[in-house]
Parts: structure tokens; C-alpha cells; sequence
């Protein structure tokens, strides 16, 4: 448990900026993941890239999350709730 701890102290003291960034780091893997459905090659070799895609996806989604934390958190859903009011204004009544 002391391990996940200290993995937790120093992903929490990286910036705001590096937590977005690691959280849209998961989209790539999240569309790679099943975009390589297509490709031509054995089920098995799918089935583990799939493990592998999605998983990079997650761990992205988590480490970012536990890099924003809670505050992080916040502000973001602050920053996407001041862009959508912003979008509202600007079109034009009719």
C-alpha cells in the first residue's frame, strides 16, 4: 500500500496542464483499440492488441484523473460549462 501511496504523492504534484494532457492521451488509445479490429490479421493478435490498446487507455484515463484530482476536476467541468455559456451568446437571434 505504501507503493500505490508514493505513486499518488507524485502524480499529484504534476501540473493541471500534464493531468489534461495525460487524459487526452487516452482518446488515441481508446480509437486505436478498435480501429485494429479492422486490420487483416488472427483473432488472437486482435484480441491482444485490444488488451493492450484499451488498457493503455485506461491507465491514461486514470493516471490523469489522479493527476487533476478533485480540484482539477472541477475546473475543468468550470472551463467546458464558461465555453458552452460563451457559444449560447454568441449566435445570433433570428
Amino acid at each position: 500500500m505504501k507503493i500505490i501511496s508514493n505513486i499518488k504523492t507524485a502524480l499529484g504534484k504534476l501540473s493541471f496542464r500534464t493531468g489534461v494532457i495525460v487524459m487526452l492521451m487516452c482518446i488515441p488509445f481508446y480509437i486505436l483499440s478498435f480501429a485494429q479490429m479492422l486490420l487483416p490479421i488472427s483473432a488472437g493478435a486482435k484480441g491482444v492488441l485490444w488488451v493492450v490498446l484499451f488498457g493503455l487507455a485506461k491507465t491514461c484515463q486514470y493516471g490523469g484523473l489522479t493527476i487533476l484530482g478533485a480540484e482539477g476536476v472541477k475546473r475543468l467541468k468550470a472551463w467546458f460549462k464558461r465555453k458552452k455559456n460563451v457559444e449560447t451568446v454568441k449566435e445570433p437571434a433570428e
